[in-house]
């Protein structure tokens, strides 16, 4: 690279920097040195102002447009007067001195008039703009551009030239390549160009190179005036710019910027910002309700059709309920309220669940056999039986989704069906009945299969009436050959069968009296020769073309459908048969291989083991597996259904009929089987993917249904203050101890480091001042590596040792103060662990550093584990709940999940002030009944609007007396009132205290009854109270008074009796909750914070399962310490394990040091595995490894193909030896057995930049590493082998590509994987890469040219085909192609076009480099 390249590389990067040797001026955008003097020329003010103009418009786009997340990002752009004012005179002033210059023309013919007068040739400064527009590009002439107007990176600013009234010159571009000045960040470019074309119109004409300002000219007084003489001032035409300036300044006021107009649609829609959201959010009806019902807005559903859905729901979900046979009725009737609730009064499912509850149980008056005996006791008892719970809440609102699927498809077939009686006279009396008895999808599937079969011809008649008209189908097509059929002689051999197809199903359904089929009074080929003509000339084509056309009559009968679908769910067995691909692929690690050889599985065996069909449909999908459904009792199937078929006849005419309708049968059976089957295991996928959903939502609620941890002597949900420690992935004997000190409001008011817990004394003394000092509720203790176990034992004996203990708190039992040893609890870290490093993280607490943002993590998870799962969004699919989530649909997984957190949140409530100052406690408001995320900004916008507080829950609605406006509509309010709580003010004689319970505003007056009752006040007290102190007065006297236990004496059955009498209002466990409330408002009602299990704790530090790591198991160890009688060695995943003399070889005499050394990689069997201590005993007896470890397989004979098992095990072992190839192993911990999709599918859940050594292809000579660039991109590296002592030993030489060398494995990982994926990291943390496919960067590309015509962009995007390989996407102009290089990652650099670059800036400026030479030479060759 030659010096002046080289230095234009170095001068951009320094100017990135912002590097010392010179500095940047933010006002012109030039660079000028700082340490010494240059002379510039004269600035014109004016073009100061221009900037100034420029910079002040973008400021007001980004301030109406670019807002922080407390505001919502539609704000309209407001402009203030006085700012628009000054503008104005900006611009007056920028005018007249625009036209107090010289232009070029006026200069020439001073220069005529005065020969001595020479014009001064302005001087270019060393600097110039980083970008440059279209209109001043040329100004230059034919000077080569330079590297810095390539792709500049630089954020783009108006920047004032030394030739400051230079104009643009117009002169269009030869090509679109030949304009590539690139610009990274968005401008107002409309603004730009708009002061740009102002200039223009002052001064219309252009001539080379612009004029100079009236003081460069040298113009005296005297020549001046001459001058304004001649051509005057300019002043005559003062007017007509006056005018234009009053125009352009009205349509700059009528014109709105909308969002759109900034921004592109990819970016509405991930802030929920386009038309459709803002609909949504400004809709009174419930957000998820709205989106559930999107497809379906049209569709009205009520009368007739409104209770054949309750029934429809209630039938599905009857046979689950396991309840007694005389609550059949109870619950119908209970689903249709639930119903109602749903789609008449858009009430969701909390809302339902905790102000409805009544009609969700059965209560039935019984009498009290005790009252005889006790004349006090209630004569009668009230025996409530539970109909519906929560979820099954959730399952009646899911099915009224797919109803009004059902509904929509059913009615569409109606409208179908009526044409054709209409237009064609059809009269098909099977087609309305079935449409009525229709209850699924697959039945009415059926039916639109059978009309589009059946009536064909006149669909395509009834089509071509209304326009419509379809592409011709070829003459060879299915269907054109059967209505040939139809039309031809031949379909009268079709009737000759003796019975219709849909009769014949019907026999077979035992649907009304069996018809017997008649015979022909002739022989089939006889019937078949009379019966020829131009289209089958032949009889034996007429037998043919009728079978085909019987069974696909037959095929298509949606009764007959039904009778096979019906036999296979209830005889269907499922057998899995391994492919080819997947006989070698799925060895017994694999984890489809407890499916491969599994057969005669039943229905009714899958249902109770969903993940087992889900893996065998994923397998299937990969090619590995064919799934095969059969019936058990085929033969007698087909029997009973010929039986149903043949005539009862006996002679050789009939037998010869009988022979033809067999084959009918044998040909539609095929044909049957085939779709049936399909349309099974399709819904057999759904029911199991249902199945497995509503595992991983019960696990997901479990997690959520934890209080924050009880401090000491506090109620249950106080929340603690915490300290927090963790290791990460360190060792905490030798490497820091992390920590943070977290208050209960959730600020971070200390953090730091620790030393060595365990022995160094300082840093224990360190850890007790701290303790005492802070005096912390609970610690918090966890970590992503095994030692982290360690550290939780050091801080145990610490703990113990110093006897250090937690606040003091008053015991209930003893009534005085005393302490407690603090608890050491080990915190489950799955949110810490994505947050951590998340762009959340690093917004909130941008100078801590990535394992103390874990350990602010942890402490908020004690604090409130809802508020961190909500916090995650959608990422909580990321979290494991199931080990085989990963066979659900993500966004199925995601709304279910989501039902929980809806569950979870309005059981608690939101404090909604509170929710208005915090980011963490706004994250719940999109889960609370009625809202989501659109309408929760909404709705803090709006709170923000009306003063930023809220002071009562009838407030949300608006208060005109008070100037507040609506937060939401009425609909809304409904829904989300009870659940959004206000905290109670005692001080404040307005606060109401009901807003602070979970009772709804609709009951206030219940509960206000009741509190009267319980203060034993008469109405007249009443009406005195509420008179003086407003109607909440009731319920205050009561707690202030501290009478609450008193409404524990009220009877409330004869309060729900009369409300029901009077009212027609079953509120008994309303009445039931209010009583609850007035006790104790918004008690947390969450189970307390769930400590992790031993297991659990194992499976956390060392990402270990029970199937991963077992006893049993053959893993590689290294020997870390070896006696004379034990050995010490550490597993892969860092646990230890202990190796007894004995277990070493089974020679007695000698050392066990003659057989291993420290530093020794060997395989070793896991005897015995201890989860709680981490610690396992191995064996290394050569008679223990030759037993390879198996899975415990139950299977008996009947269930699994043993004989298949063992001939494709034979049938490998025989292939290997003819290959003459041997499974290899290598002692070194990152060396596995795999073949390469093995490889891929154990990196899939390991990091990136994780690495497998593995056995090659290609012989004994060479491995192959596997090592993980990105999620589902993985390179193979072939590494050669040089220097072998022996086959199976490693080379002293490895070599790769034949251009890296290294000695040994340990060298190759850390000097070529582990240094591309640096470069791997580097690059996809680069600004400029783009996450996503390759179709995502170019949509992106498109659409920023799109909304930048003119401007150049590029980015780069991982090559999904070509591991270790990136594209370098980039567009010249909208009208230009996307261009893409590729960039290979190779160890420590960047290679492109055959050149290395050392890191990102230099690819980055060696691609413009590489542009431009390019750009140059299309430019010369084109000349």
């Amino acid at each position: 690279m030659s010096n002046s390249m080289r230095d234009l590389i170095v001068g951009e990067a320094e100017l990135d920097d912002e590097e010392d040797d010179e500095s940047f001026d933010e006002e012109t955008g030039e660079t000028r040195e700082r340490t010494r003097n240059r002379d510039e020329d004269m600035d014109d003010s004016s073009e100061e102002d221009e900037d100034d103009d420029d910079e002040e418009e973008a400021r007001k786009i980004r301030e109406g447009f670019i807002v922080d997340e407390d505001e919502d990002e539609d704000e309209d752009l407001v402009e203030d007067e006085d700012e628009r004012r000054k503008r104005r005179k900006r611009k007056r002033r920028q005018e007249r001195e625009e036209e107090a210059q010289l232009d070029e023309e006026d200069l020439d013919l001073i220069g005529e008039n005065i020969p001595e007068w020479e014009r001064k040739q302005p001087s270019e400064s060393k600097f110039k703009r980083l970008k440059r527009g279209h209109r001043d590009g040329d100004a230059r002439g034919t000077e080569r551009r330079g590297l810095n107007d390539i792709f500049s990176d630089e954020e783009d600013e108006d920047v004032a030239e030394d030739r400051a009234y230079a104009r643009p010159s117009h002169r269009a571009d030869a090509e679109d390549m030949a304009d590539f000045i690139e610009d990274d960040f968005l401008e107002d470019e409309d603004e730009r160009t708009r002061q740009m074309e102002d200039m223009e119109v002052a001064r219309p004409r252009d001539k080379g190179i612009a004029g100079r300002i009236i003081d460069r000219a040298g113009l005296d007084k005297d020549a001046l005036e001459d001058m304004e003489a001649i051509f005057g001032n300019g002043e005559d035409y003062q007017w007509a710019l006056d005018e234009e300036e009053e125009e352009e300044e009205r349509q700059r006021e009528e014109q709105t910027l909308e969002l759109k107009d900034v921004f592109e649609p990819s970016q509405l829609a991930e802030k929920l910002l386009t038309d459709e959201d803002n609909a949504i959010r400004f809709t009174d009806e419930p957000e998820r309700f709205q989106l559930d019902r999107k497809p379906f807005k049209h569709l009205n559903i009520q009368g007739e059709q409104f209770k054949e859905e309750i029934q429809w729901i209630a039938d599905l979900m009857w046979p689950k309920k396991q309840l007694s046979g005389d609550l059949h009725g109870p619950f119908q009737k209970a689903v249709g309220k639930v119903l109602e609730y749903f789609v008449l009064e858009d009430l969701e499912v909390p809302y339902v669940f905790q102000h409805r509850k009544d009609y969700l149980i059965h209560a039935r008056k019984i009498r009290n056999p005790e009252h005889r005996d006790d004349p006090e006791a209630p004569e009668y008892i009230v025996n409530a039986e539970k109909l519906l719970t929560q979820d099954d809440l959730w399952r009646i609102l899911e099915l009224d989704i797919k109803y009004r699927s059902l509904f929509e498809k059913r009615g569409t077939l109606e409208k179908t069906y009526d044409n054709l009686r209409r237009f064609a006279q059809a009269n098909d009396d099977m087609v309305p009945e079935m449409l009525n008895q229709a209850v699924t999808m697959e039945e009415l599937q059926d039916l639109q299969d059978y009309i589009n079969f059946q009536y064909a011809s006149q669909l395509k008649d009834i089509a071509a009436m209304n326009g419509v008209v379809k592409g011709n189908k070829r003459p060879g097509a299915k269907s054109s050959v059967f209505e040939r059929v139809r039309k031809s002689n031949a379909y009268k051999f079709v009737k000759a069968y003796g019975i219709s197809p849909d009769r014949l199903a019907q026999n077979a359904l035992r649907e009304g009296k069996k018809v017997i089929s008649d015979d022909e009074q002739s022989f089939p080929i006889d019937l078949a020769d009379s019966l020829t003509d131009s289209d089958f000339p032949t009889g034996d084509q007429v037998m043919y073309q009728a079978r085909h056309m019987y069974a696909e009559e037959l095929f298509m009968s949606p009764r007959m459908r039904k009778h096979f679908r019906q036999h296979f769910y209830m005889m269907g067995e499922i057998s899995c048969h391994r492919t080819d691909k997947g006989l070698r692929r799925i060895d017994e690690a694999h984890p489809y291989y407890e499916i491969k050889y599994l057969i005669n599985q039943t229905i009714s065996d899958l249902a109770r083991r969903p993940e087992l069909f889900l893996k065998m449909m994923r397998a299937e999908e990969e090619g590995l597996i064919e799934v095969r459904l059969r019936l058990q009792n085929e033969k007698e199937f087909r029997r009973q259904l010929q039986t149903e078929f043949i005539s009862d006849n006996y002679s050789e005419l009939a037998d010869a009929w009988n022979e033809e309708r067999k084959k009918v049968l044998d040909l539609a059976f095929t044909k049957l089987e085939k779709v049936i089957a399909k349309g099974v295991k399709d819904s057999l996928r759904t029911a199991c993917q249902e199945e497995l959903l509503k595992l991983c939502r019960e696990e997901y609620s479990k997690r959520l249904d934890q209080a924050p941890y009880k401090p000491k002597g506090m109620v249950l949900g106080t929340t603690p203050r915490v300290l927090a420690l963790s290791n990460g992935m360190g060792d905490p004997a030798r490497d820091p101890v992390f920590w943070v000190w977290v208050e209960e409001d959730g600020r971070v008011i200390e953090h730091g480091k620790f030393g060595n817990l365990a022995r160094d004394e300082s840093q224990r003394e360190a850890f007790v001042e701290l303790v005492e000092r802070r005096k912390p509720d609970v610690i918090g203790v966890s970590g992503f590596a095994t030692e982290t176990h360690r550290l939780v034992r050091d801080v145990e004996s610490l703990v113990n040792e110093k006897r250090l203990t937690g606040p003091e708190f008053l015991d209930p039992d003893s009534d005085e103060y005393r302490t407690e040893l603090l608890e050491i609890v080990i915190v489950n870290d799955e949110v810490a662990r994505l947050y951590k490093d998340s762009p959340r993280a690093q917004a909130d607490h941008p100078t801590l550093s990535s394992n103390t943002r874990y350990c602010v993590a942890l402490a908020r998870y004690l604090q409130n584990p809802m508020k961190e799962y909500a916090a995650l969004g959608k990422d909580v699919t990321s979290l494991l709940f199931n080990p085989c989530q990963h066979l659900l649909p993500p966004e199925k997984l995601l709304k279910h999940l989501e039902t929980s957190m809806v569950d979870m949140v309005n059981l608690c409530g939101v404090d909604i002030n509170e929710a208005v100052g915090d980011v963490y406690t706004a994250n719940l408001l999109p889960y609370i009944a009625g809202l989501g995320p659109r309408k929760a900004t909404s709705v803090i916008k709006a709170i923000n609007t009306n003063g930023g507080v809220v002071n009562s829950r009838d407030e949300l609605v608006g208060d005109p007396d008070n100037n507040k406006l609506p937060v939401v509509g009425p609909r809304v309010w409904n829904n989300c009132a009870s659940f959004l709580y206000i905290e109670y003010d005692a001080t404040n004689p307005t606060s109401e205290p009901l807003d602070n319970t979970r009772v709804h505003p609709e009951d206030y007056e219940l509960g206000r009854k009741m509190a009267a009752d319980a203060l034993e006040l008469d109405e007249e007290d009443v009406k005195a109270e509420t008179d003086e102190n407003g109607a909440g007065a009731i319920v205050r006297k009561l707690f202030k008074e501290d009478e609450q236990e008193k409404v524990n004496e009220l009877i409330l059955e004869e309060y729900a009796e009369q409300l029901e009498k009077n009212y027609n209002q079953r509120k008994r466990a309303t009445l039931e909750t209010i009583r609850a409330e007035l006790q104790a408002p918004y008690e947390e009602l969450r189970r307390n914070f769930s400590t992790l299990n031993p297991d659990q704790i194992f499976v956390m530090f060392t990402g270990e399962t029970k199937d991963s790591l077992a006893e049993g198991m053959i893993v590689p160890v290294n020997l870390r310490v070896v006696k004379d009688d034990f050995a010490i060695a550490k597993l892969d995943c860092g646990i230890e394990g202990r190796i007894e003399a004995h277990e070493v070889s089974h020679r007695s005499n000698g050392s066990i040091r003659d057989v291993i050394h420290v530093g020794q990689t060997v395989q070793a069997k896991i005897v015995d595995l201890n989860r709680k201590e981490f610690l396992a005993k191995l064996t290394l007896r050569e008679d223990a490894l030759r037993r390879p470890y198996k899975k415990h397989n139950d299977h008996d004979r009947g269930t699994w193909d043993f004989r298949l098992e063992d001939d494709d095990k034979e049938a490998l072992r025989e292939k290997d030896k003819t290959t003459g190839r041997t499974q290899r192993v290598i002692k070194h911990p990152l060396f596995k057995p795999f073949n390469s999709t093995q490889a891929e599918e154990f990196l899939g859940s390991q990091a990136q930049g994780d690495v497998v050594i593995r056995p090659s292809s290609k012989g004994n000579d060479h491995l192959t590493v596997t090592w993980k660039v990105a999620d589902g991109v993985y390179q193979h590296i072939d590494v050669l082998e040089l220097q072998k002592e022996t086959e199976f030993s490693v080379g002293k030489t490895l070599r790769i590509g034949g251009k890296y060398t290294y000695s040994d494995l340990d060298e190759l990982i850390v000097d070529h994987v582990k240094a591309m994926a640096k470069k791997v990291d580097e690059m996809m943390g680069h600004e400029k890469f783009k996450k996503g496919s390759v179709a995502d960067a170019e949509k992106w590309l498109t659409s920023y040219s799109d909304a930048n015509p003119v401007r150049s962009v590029y980015l780069f995007c991982l090559n999904p085909k070509r591991a270790g390989y990136f594209y370098l996407c980039f567009k010249a102009s909208k009208t230009s192609p996307i261009n893409m290089w590729d960039v290979k990652v190779v160890p420590n650099a960047f290679e492109m076009k055959g050149n290395q670059y050392p890191y990102m800036l230099a690819l980055c400026n060696g691609f413009k480099l590489r542009f431009n030479s390019e750009m140059s030479k299309l430019q010369q060759m084109r000349r």
